[in-house]
């Protein structure tokens, strides 16, 4: 199992307002960084922006 802290979110969110970094593909690359090495359940904060990525 694997899970992001509040401030890993926070910081995501902020750097994708400020135009600063992609922040929907920021959030899937932390969240497959989480399943490449071997994470069977992933606890975030994403859970709900990553839901609607995944069911474009």
């Amino acid at each position: 199992a694997a899970y992001n802290v509040s401030g890993e979110y926070s910081m995501v969110k902020a750097a994708g307002k400020a135009g600063w970094i992609d922040g929907t593909k920021v959030m899937m690359e932390i969240l497959m960084s989480m399943k490449r090495a071997g994470a069977d359940i992933i606890i975030t904060y994403h859970a709900l922006d990553a839901a609607k990525e995944l069911n474009k």
